[in-house]
This record gives structure tokens, sequence and C-alpha cells, in this order.
């Protein structure tokens, strides 16, 4: 038995891209989809049982029509093949409201073959090509779903967060406990855990974790746990059952940058025992957009500033790529800077992120307009106190009480009462 797993495809993530002229869509949708396209031809070719997404099929709670239409696109091939696909909920597919529904909610409510929405901590047995298979699904939580407004009264927020921790590891053991031991069996989470290598610049995260201990999902009658929600491809624990993140199909941002990008292929064997099913583990890497920093220090005595930067460009594999320039340099030196020269040197990119100078102690950071309207509200708030180079404690107090605000702003009005 074949597994496919991938997680945080977030089609509708568009920026750092610029319309394509022979569709007329943004070129990052194209890249995303390039993505989805490598991971279903996989499948169809190389003999998989179950393609899992593990959570976040798109960047919003409302997807538009176009992108519901590509990615039903590549679900349709699928069913149409015969291979199941489970799609777990995560963050980003989660309503507003609990009484409104997710965004892969139409698959089923369609009645479309071969599709499995995993919108509860439940098990959702599956039937492949190679027999039957029980996955274990821990779905991102609606709160209203797991803590009453009588439950939560006068909590505070990491009162709450704690509450609901424990309230989902009772619930996986609960679930693990009933798992019958003759089929094999998989457990999928969008969930942060405990020690899990994040980026920095968390663009796609507000802030919101619940955060699990690895022991909370690490139980013995399950042969593999696929994670999603993180973007970054690890193995938490490499000895079975295998705690893994599988990371995103294709870069977000620049905290990004060095990771690489794939899908994860599990083998299973069903006549094994329990416990021992796993028999091949394989990370598959895709030629994912590449983001480049160009980090510079102009000298004070430099006569030719832009052509330093220049130089630092060139020593760069930038055709193609997603591009931010970072500048040094002293007062008498910024002003001889050409930044139309700059820009010229950056012609090959795929597209200018920002060009920044910080000059003498203060910083003036420049972005593209398409950019600034796609910041995500913690990734604006985190550039502005770069900017006033506001770090430490004082930092991570801003940050942690912003979070609080965008948790309230966002519940459910009875939650927020």
């Amino acid at each position: 038995m074949r597994i496919l797993h991938f997680s945080d495809l977030h089609i509708g993530v568009e920026n750092y891209g610029r319309p394509d002229p022979k569709t007329g869509l943004s070129t990052r949708l194209g890249d995303f989809l390039d993505s989805l396209d490598q991971v279903v031809e996989f499948a169809l070719n190389e003999g998989v049982d179950l393609v899992l997404l593990a959570g976040d099929a798109y960047k919003g709670r409302d997807p538009t029509q176009t992108h519901q239409r590509e990615f039903a696109k590549r679900l349709n091939r699928l069913s149409q093949a015969g291979i199941p696909t489970f799609l777990l909920v995560g963050n980003h597919d989660l309503p507003a409201a609990s009484s409104r529904a997710t965004a892969v909610d139409i698959f089923p409510t369609l009645e479309v073959a071969n599709i499995h929405v995993g919108n509860s901590l439940k098990t959702y047995d599956v039937a492949t090509p190679s027999g039957p298979l029980q996955v274990l699904a821990v779905p991102w939580p609606r709160r209203s779903a797991i803590l009453s407004r009588e439950d939560s009264r006068g909590m505070s927020i990491e009162q709450v967060r704690q509450t609901l921790e424990e309230r989902l590891t009772d619930g996986i053991e609960a679930a693990a406990s009933q798992l019958d031991p003759t089929i094999p069996a998989i457990l999928t989470g969008h969930v942060t855990v405990n020690g899990a290598t994040v980026g920095t610049e968390r663009s796609m995260m507000l802030g919101q974790d619940h955060v699990l201990l690895v022991s909370a999902l690490d139980r013995p009658q399950v042969e593999y746990i696929a994670l999603g929600h993180i973007h970054k491809h690890q193995i938490l624990r490499p000895d079975p059952p295998m705690v893994v993140y599988s990371g995103s199909l294709q870069r977000v941002d620049f905290s990004e940058e060095g990771d690489e990008k794939g899908f994860c292929v599990i083998d299973l064997d069903p006549a094994a025992p329990q416990g021992q099913r796993m028999t091949k583990f394989e990370f598959h890497k895709l030629d994912a957009r590449s983001f480049v920093t160009v980090d510079v220090t102009v000298e004070r005595q430099d006569v030719d500033p832009t052509a330093t930067v220049v130089r630092a460009i060139a020593r760069k594999e930038i055709a193609g790529a997603v591009v931010r320039v970072r500048i040094s340099l002293a007062a008498e030196s910024d002003a001889h800077l050409k930044e139309t020269e700059i820009r010229a040197a950056l012609e090959p990119a795929h597209f200018i992120a920002s060009i920044s100078r910080e000059v003498a102690g203060t910083r003036r950071t420049r972005i593209s307009p398409s950019e600034g309207e796609d910041l995500q509200p913690m990734q604006a708030l985190g550039l502005y106190l770069d900017s006033r180079n506001i770090e430490g404690e004082r930092r991570g107090k801003i940050m942690r009480k912003a979070e609080e605000l965008m948790e309230m702003d966002l519940a459910e009005p009875e939650e927020a009462a």
C-alpha cells in the first residue's frame, strides 16, 4: 500500500507574482498548480493508493471560483483513476463561524467519488486499491466544538490554549484506542508540534497555534504520522511510527528561502503486524520557485556603491527567482546609489520583492505594491517593528498582544464574549 503525503498547498497565494500573459492569471498561482500537477502525475504513474493533503488546500477560507475550479480539476483526475484523496481541514480552510462550511466541504456535498474530507477528530475508513486503511484525522480544531462558552469563561488566552491542547491529546488517545489492529492505520494532523522548526517570518501562521507534544501523536496503533501546518519539511521522529512534516509544495515567503520543497511517499505492508507495517519512506523534491536574498555592505570609502551592489547581484542565481536586496551603507554613499541601475541588474528575476537600505542607523525599505497588498497582519507588524529596531522582550510582548487581539477578532461572537 503506497501513500502520498503532502500539505499546505495554499492555492491563492499570489504575492510576488505578476499576470501571466497567456492565461491572465497570476504566475504564482501557476507555480502552486504546477507543483500540484507533479503530485498528481506521480500518483497516477507510481501506483499510489492514497493521496493525503494534511490541511490548507487554499490560502483563505473563501477561495475564488477560479481557485476552486483549478483545484477540482486536479482532484478529478485522481478520482477518475480510482485513487482516493483525503483532505484534512487546516486552519486556512475553516470558516469564521462554526455554522458555515469549510473550504473543502463542497466535495462530499457533491458526492465526488474517492474524495474524503477529515473535518472532525475521528477515524475515517478509506477503501484503497490495495485494501482498507484507517485514517485518524486531527484537523485544526474549531474551538467551539471542544470548549464551550461556559468552559472558557474567565480563562486567559493561554489557559484556553492549554485546555484545548489537553482535550486534543485526550481525544487522540481515545480515537487511537479504538483502531482495528487488523487494518493498517495512519494519523494525520494539522497541528504545531513542540520542537518543530518554523521560519522567522511567519506570514502564513497568525500566532493562534495550539502546540502538542510529540507524545500526544505518537501512538503505537498507527504506522505513520502525516503532519501539516508548518511549511518546512522535517522528520520529528525517525523511528516507527515516523512523525513527519511534509512541508509546503512551494515557498511562500523569504523565511522558506533555504527550504527544500516536495512530498513524502510511504509504503505499507498490510499483511505485517501492527506497528511493523511501514517498509519504505522517501521524500521527493520539487523544483519550487526560488527566493534569493542579496545582502550587500558598502564600505564608507567605496567610490561606486552602485557597482558594488550590481556585482553582488551578479554572484547570485537570480534568474526566475523572487529577489530582495538589502544594502547597508553610510549616508554619504546613499546619495550616490542609483536604484534604476540596480533594478536593471535584477531584470532576470521573476519578481523584485524589495530593495532596502540601512543607512547609518536608520532603515528605509521599499516593497512592491503587490507585496504590500498581500502582507498578512503579523508580517506587517513584524516589518514595522524591524523598521523601529524593536527587539527582544519588548518585541515579544507586542507580538503576543497582537496575537491575542487578532484571536479575539477572529473568534465567534459567543467566544469573544
